[in-house]
């Protein structure tokens, strides 16, 4: 299986980051179907080149093609990436379904778990489109969907069980200052890439309560344990987690003023309502839901996740922020790798 410039590919999703991987994409494809659900988004990318809701600032090659037909998105197309979030991944992968080509590869660009059934983005599209289950892959990576579009040097890594399909993406997705590696652990991309969301909205309660750079560093090492921890449990290969959609996503999200999990941690540390500031926001900060799934996660591996068990009693039952670190603070001492 191979793959090369001037692929016909569709991205579902039209918000900041498929708008983006859009964007980038076309600096090698002359032909990108992007589905975008809102009717006034797409006719703003027509009319201006401008996704003004989700990514205001950036022009959009003429080779990235919106539309709000999803059939028409989907036909003909060899390579299908999914960005949407992780709670409408089910309902979106169904609706492909009817329309996707047999031969299709499909990509989760979702970074999340399932709530309820805390399955991986790559097991719910394994469920709802059986046809790509030899051929499904999962893309992740620090990669702020502003940067990627305006052409700022970012890379990632593909992961698919069968090792062809992650090459071809490889060779595909990759461009001129955006580097892909080929992986086969889909299983660690797709943990690191969920759970590092709810070490952000930590990172970021932190810098709220005005911590400094020492607790953030704190955090960072420690929610990399936690993610290897329960990654490992599952199955995953222990270097996923360093590489880039472990430790480098992380370090992105955890540090970036883009990431927006990160900045709603800040909010509540400084003592604002997460249902005030969800109520604010247009796009998704994955981590608020995924706390949730990760404590329960951690009770059906019975691996403790005690950083993410504090961001869930936060978020969701109103813990304060100060009582929660100081129990942190106050677990039993451990040697560094238990």
């Amino acid at each position: 299986m191979t793959a090369e410039s001037g692929e016909r590919i569709a991205v579902v999703g039209g918000g900041s980051w498929g708008t983006a991987f859009a964007a980038m994409l076309a600096e090698r494809h002359e032909d990108i179907a992007l589905w975008v659900r809102e009717p006034e988004v797409c006719a703003g990318i027509l009319s201006n080149r401008e996704n003004r809701a989700f990514l205001p600032g950036v022009q959009l090659p003429e080779a990235v093609r919106p539309t709000t037909k999803l059939g028409a998105a989907l036909a003909g197309r060899r390579i299908v990436a999914l960005a949407v979030p992780s709670q409408h991944m089910r309902d979106v992968g169904e609706q492909c379904a009817p329309h996707l080509d047999p031969g299709a590869i499909v990509v989760s660009l979702a970074k999340g778990l399932e709530s309820g059934t805390l399955l991986r983005m790559t097991e719910v599209l394994a469920q709802v489109l059986p046809v790509a289950r030899a051929r499904l892959a999962v893309l992740s990576g620090p990669t702020f969907a502003r940067e990627v579009a305006a052409g700022i040097p970012s890379g990632a890594t593909v992961a698919s069980q069968d090792l062809t399909v992650a090459t071809a993406l490889q060779a595909t997705f990759s461009g001129q200052r955006f580097r892909v590696y080929a992986a086969t652990d889909v299983t660690g991309i797709e943990i690191g890439a969920a759970l590092k969301n709810v070490m952000a909205i930590a990172a970021g309660m932190s810098d709220g309560l005005g911590f400094g750079h020492n607790a953030r560093a704190l955090l960072i090492t420690r929610g990399l344990a936690e993610i290897s921890r329960v990654g490992n449990r599952l199955g995953a290969d222990p270097q996923t987690f360093f590489g880039l959609s472990g430790l480098g996503d992380l370090v992105l999200t955890c540090t970036g003023d883009l990431s927006r999990n990160r900045m709603v941690g800040v909010r509540v540390g400084k003592g604002e309502r997460i249902t005030d500031i969800l109520a604010g926001m247009r796009m998704v900060a994955e981590g608020v839901r995924t706390a949730s799934a990760a404590v329960d996660l951690s009770r059906r591996t019975e691996v403790a996740m005690p950083i993410s068990e504090q961001v869930h009693l936060i978020l969701h039952e109103g813990k304060n922020v100060r009582t929660a670190v100081t129990e942190l603070f106050s677990r039993a001492l451990r040697r560094e790798r238990d």
